[in-house]
């Protein structure tokens, strides 16, 4: 099926038109016609070579909202007319251990594939995301969404935003009584504060931007700390059970390892282009103090995430563009100039 979309043919270039070629349904495959994409940061590293390993033609995307439009004869949870989702992922091994739990984001058979830049039998040989007009997908990485017509666009964010937050917060026990951090007021960093709130937690939000508190405390935060202000940090030393660090730089962890109780953990879902600075151990051993990480999160509970946001009326804070200004929006995201998350009108494909 030939498909308009927007993509790179290298790292140097600007996105521009092209044509592709999405399969036609298998017997387990769903066609989704694409209404919004959100527009991730990883979309910008990938599609400028930043990280090594693109494949061009490089179509990005991997916070896809749409509507089915086909259904493979074998395919019984979704039919034509339903309003779907796609996450970073559209296969992988389907028998590992991760995979068996639902955990596919750490599947050990050889990987998850991503929904762009992964491989697939299809031409050209590597997946193409979701700033195109439809997409052909694995019946068990479709997502049912039952939010509102109205919030759809609001939504798309949550497929990579919402669920890289959503899933640490679930794991280490987020909820009423508990006190919990977020780092950085961004793309990640408001949906952190949403969900948190929505969960019951108290929510503290850290920020190096005074111009952000007043955002913070209207995003769900009961309190917020600038970060840069030691009187204030001090202030909340051995205090919480959890901190969510949703910055992407290379900065000092200690300042927030000490602000755990013992047998808190500070959890990183962004990796820095270079690396933190060593962590002091002594402040983790006479803590029983930890530092982890956290990947997306399955289908399963992707799935989950979506309900609970439906249910507590939470999307994303976003900012509509046209696909034509797309660069423009990479241009605008590098200076941190978006509140807080871009996300494509895919109708105006056809203008291209």
């Amino acid at each position: 099926m030939a498909t308009k979309a927007y993509g790179a043919t290298a790292g140097d270039k600007p996105l521009e038109p092209m044509d592709i070629t999405r399969r036609e349904p298998g017997p387990h495959d769903v066609q989704i016609d694409i209404a919004y994409c959100g527009v991730c940061h990883s979309d910008l590293h990938q599609v400028r070579g930043e990280w090594g390993g693109t494949l061009y033609p490089c179509v990005p995307g991997h916070e896809i909202v749409g509507h089915v439009t086909a259904v493979g004869g074998e395919v019984t949870k979704f039919k034509v007319g339903d309003t779907v989702g796609v996450g970073c992922m559209v296969d992988s091994c389907q028998h590992c251990a991760s995979c068996d739990e639902g955990l596919e984001q750490y599947c050990t058979g050889g990987g998850f594939v991503g929904t762009y830049n992964g491989p697939t039998a299809d031409a050209p040989g590597h997946t193409l995301g979701g700033y195109s007009q439809a997409i052909t997908v694995s019946d068990k990485f479709v997502l049912k969404i039952s939010h509102p017509e109205e919030q759809l666009a609001a939504v798309a964010p949550l497929l990579c935003a919402g669920i890289t937050t959503y899933s640490p917060l679930r794991h280490w026990g987020v909820g009423p009584g508990k006190k919990v951090g977020i780092v950085g007021i961004g793309g990640l960093g408001h949906m952190g504060v949403k969900i948190a709130h929505a969960m019951g937690a108290h929510v503290i939000a850290f920020t190096t931007s005074e111009s952000k508190r007043a955002d913070a405390t209207v995003l769900g935060a009961d309190e917020v700390i600038n970060s840069r202000n030691g009187e204030e940090m001090a202030a909340h030393a051995g205090s919480f059970d959890m901190i969510l660090n949703t910055v992407a730089a290379s900065h000092d962890l200690d300042a927030f390892t000490g602000l755990l109780k013992r047998d808190g953990t500070l959890v990183l879902v962004g990796v820095p282009e270079h690396p933190h600075p060593s962590p002091s151990v002594g402040t983790l051993i006479f803590g029983r103090r930890a530092i982890a990480g956290s990947l997306i999160g399955g289908i399963a509970e992707t799935q989950e995430m979506l309900d609970f946001c439906a249910e507590k009326g939470v999307t994303a804070d976003i900012e509509m563009i046209r696909i034509q200004q797309i660069d423009e929006a990479y241009d605008r995201m590098q200076r941190s100039d978006v509140k807080y998350r871009f996300v494509i009108d895919n109708a105006t494909l056809v203008e291209s």
